[in-house]
């Protein structure tokens, strides 16, 4: 089931909205205990909001910090997984260079008792703050795929879809403004924006350091907070704060509440994101997951041609 969800005076096209109604699946999976890893001031509370912020600066080049991580190595060269994502930029002092990576999403929903999930993956440049998604709408009640996977692709102030809705041809993209929308593309597209989802830890407010836990295989350190929008809006580099901007005006509240779990070189590696927002009907409350792996792999994203945009008029409802 795909809703209209957007905030009146947002500004946004009613087609644009994606958002899905469902429930978070079960938690993260992160234990206690065996954090003895982290460093002493990596646990304490200003230092805990300060790793979150470096690792969210690190990677998408727009924070501030005197150094990056141990082992931090060029994004550009080396093999995937193996790169870290930021190198000290010599140009620019303590900014730092992003890097690439895969990307695997997850946006579940709940309201009225409705639920339902939406997967997505992908690449991702930080770099360029452009990314490639499969975005996979969920399943009738019998099991069926009731929708075609979209092709959703990423760029500062935009966010292309292909396979949008009925009525839009299937080799054409709908194109849409993500500084237009009440939301700042953090829910509508069905999955968050990495860049957004990354950023969205500069305004970090409080951070508990949880403790270790496995992820895939990676050894990995579980900090759970909350972050401001508004705050996040203003750290943010100059190509998504419009974006980001749009999100503060549009949620009732500029409190967001986060998991971020960072590996042995301080990179993030996955964040959690809990929305919490309402338009003239009940809350809907939104899970956004971004997991990130496969650092330093190629990416290349490019651009529809303004021929390839569908600009008509779009069918409201289900999506052929």
């Amino acid at each position: 089931m795909v809703v209209q969800q957007h905030r009146s005076g947002g500004g946004a096209r009613a087609v644009c909205a994606l958002v899905a109604m469902g429930v978070m699946a079960a938690a993260a999976g992160c234990s206690g205990g065996g954090g003895d890893r982290a460093a002493a001031d990596d646990r304490s509370g200003a230092g805990a909001v300060a790793t979150v912020r470096r690792a969210a600066a690190v990677l998408t080049g727009t924070g501030t910090g005197s150094a990056s991580p141990s082992g931090a190595g060029n994004p550009r060269a080396g093999s995937p997984d193996k790169a870290d994502p930021g190198k000290a930029d010599p140009d620019k002092g303590s900014r730092f260079l992003a890097g690439t990576a895969q990307v695997s999403t997850s946006m579940e929903t709940a309201a009225g008792g409705t639920r339902v999930t939406i997967r997505g993956k992908g690449t991702y440049d930080f770099r360029t703050q452009s990314g490639r998604l499969r975005v996979v709408l969920p399943q009738d009640a019998a099991g069926q795929e009731e929708h075609l996977p979209m092709t959703e692709l990423l760029a500062p102030g935009a966010l292309y879809m292909m396979n949008r809705g009925a009525g839009v041809p299937r080799n054409k993209w709908v194109r849409i403004d993500t500084t237009a929308l009440a939301d700042g593309n953090l829910v509508t597209g069905g999955a968050t924006d990495p860049m957004a989802a990354a950023e969205l830890l500069l305004g970090v407010r409080a951070v508990t350091y949880v403790g270790e836990s496995d992820l895939a295989g990676v050894t990995v350190r579980h900090y759970r907070g909350t972050t401001d929008i508004a705050r996040a809006a203003r750290q943010a580099s100059a190509l998504s704060r419009g974006a980001l901007k749009a999100a503060a005006k549009g949620f009732s509240t500029d409190t967001v509440s986060f998991d971020a779990y960072l590996d042995e070189q301080g990179r993030l590696r996955k964040v959690r994101h809990r929305f919490s927002f309402a338009n003239k009907g009940p809350a809907v409350e939104v899970v956004s997951t971004t997991l990130l792996y496969g650092f330093g792999v190629p990416v290349s994203v490019p651009m529809p041609a303004e021929r390839d945009i569908y600009t008509g008029e779009i069918e409201q409802g289900r999506q052929p």
